[in-house]
C-alpha cells in the first residue's frame, strides 16, 4: 500500500462500535481498544482482521477521509457500520453521499445459524426484521443488515459493495472461526487515504 509496515494501524477489537482516530505516529497496535478507526492522513495504513465477522472500508474521495470498521453481531448490533459514517462526517467534513463502501467476505446468510434470543439485540434497528430468516433455526445476514445501515446513514445504494463471499463456505480461500475454532487464522483488510490531508 506504500507505506511503512510501522505505519500499519492495528486495532485492539473487542466487539463493539467504538471509534478512535489514528494519527501518525500512531503505535502499532493502537492502545486504544476499539472496532473503528478513521484518519484523513495518507502516511497510515487502517486495518481490520476478521475470520468470519463483517470487515467493512470506508472512503471519502473527497476529503480523503478513510475508516476500517470491524463488525460482528455485536457490532452489528451496535451500529458499527453507522457510527463509522458518522465519524467521518464529524471530524473531516465528509459527506455521507460522497463515500464508497467495501464490505469484505465473512459469514453469509446460509452459514449463520443464531439463537432466537439474538433477534432482540437488534431490536433498535428498524430494518432488523429482514436481516433474520423466518425459520425454526433462525440465521443472521450481516451483509443486508450492515448494508441496510450505510443507506441509513446516508450512503448511496451504488456506492455500496458487499463482495457476498461466505468465510464458512470456501476452506481453501478464508479463514472462519464457526469453522475452525481456535484454529482459525484471521484476514486483514486495509485501507489508506489516497490525499495527504490531515485535517
Amino acid at each position: 500500500m506504500g507505506v511503512d509496515s510501522r505505519a500499519l494501524v492495528c486495532m485492539r477489537q473487542v466487539h463493539g462500535a467504538d471509534v478512535c482516530e489514528a494519527q501518525t505516529p500512531a503505535p502499532a497496535p493502537l492502545s486504544t481498544s476499539a472496532d473503528i478507526a478513521i484518519t484523513a492522513d495518507s502516511g497510515l495504513s487502517l486495518s481490520v482482521r476478521a475470520a468470519d465477522c463483517v470487515p467493512i472500508l470506508l472512503a471519502d474521495p473527497v476529503t480523503g477521509a478513510v475508516a476500517a470498521v470491524h463488525a460482528g453481531w455485536q457490532g452489528t448490533a451496535a451500529g458499527a457500520a453507522i457510527n463509522a459514517v458518522r465519524a467521518l462526517t464529524s471530524r473531516y467534513g465528509a459527506a455521507a453521499h460522497d463515500m464508497i463502501a467495501a464490505v469484505g467476505p465473512s459469514i453469509g446468510p446460509c452459514c449463520y445459524e443464531v439463537g432466537p434470543d439474538l433477534i432482540t439485540k437488534f431490536s433498535s434497528h428498524p430494518e432488523a426484521h429482514g436481516w433474520f430468516s423466518a425459520s425454526a433455526k433462525p440465521h443472521l445476514d450481516l451483509w443486508r443488515a450492515n448494508r441496510d445501515q450505510l443507506a441509513r446513514a446516508g450512503l448511496s445504494s451504488e456506492n455500496i459493495h458487499v463482495c457476498a463471499l461466505c468465510t464458512f463456505d470456501y476452506p481453501a480461500l478464508f479463514h472462519s472461526y464457526r469453522r475452525d475454532g481456535v484454529r482459525a487464522g484471521r484476514l486483514v483488510a486495509a485501507i489508506r487515504s489516497a490525499r495527504d490531508r490531515t485535517l
